[in-house]
């Protein structure tokens, strides 16, 4: 069976860009369709719902189930899927999310493993509180 070409089209174009440019959030399925609408391009929420299941397949986006709700919302991670080697600390008053990507990783992989034989798998997690700038704004007030 031959192999399915794969094309690269206007809507695809602009639903990586929209990632891309919203790198620092998670967006919806939603958020890219009402995106689309601005810009005049017309794409069914299956096409939206397919390209992004290529590109999760593909480890360039990120898959994480919405806190207090049935969604997912979904992070452009880059070419390098890296980011399944670890957390994700998602604020809930702003909506960034900071990668949780330095030395600490190792240390609590090992003591999950060593103290309490769990392996931890990182891939689509979320650790919800609130960032140093909202925090900082909070006081402030």
């Amino acid at each position: 069976m031959a192999e399915r070409k794969t094309y690269i089209t206007k809507t695809r174009t602009e639903i990586l860009e929209y990632l891309k440019q919203n790198w620092s959030v998670t967006v919806s399925a939603s958020d890219i369709k009402k995106h689309l609408e601005e810009k005049e391009i017309k794409a069914n929420t299956t096409t939206i719902y397919r390209y992004l299941d290529k590109l999760l397949a593909e480890h360039v986006i990120i898959k994480y189930a919405d806190a207090g709700s049935e969604r997912a919302v979904y992070q452009y991670s880059g070419e390098m899927g890296h980011c399944v080697q670890h957390l994700h600390l998602k604020c809930v008053k702003c909506g960034r999310i900071l990668h949780l990507d330095c030395g600490f990783m190792d240390e609590f992989r090992n003591h999950l493993k060593e103290d309490h034989k769990f392996r931890l798998l990182c891939e689509g997690d979320l650790l919800h509180g609130i960032c140093g700038d909202c925090e900082k704004k909070m006081e402030d007030k």
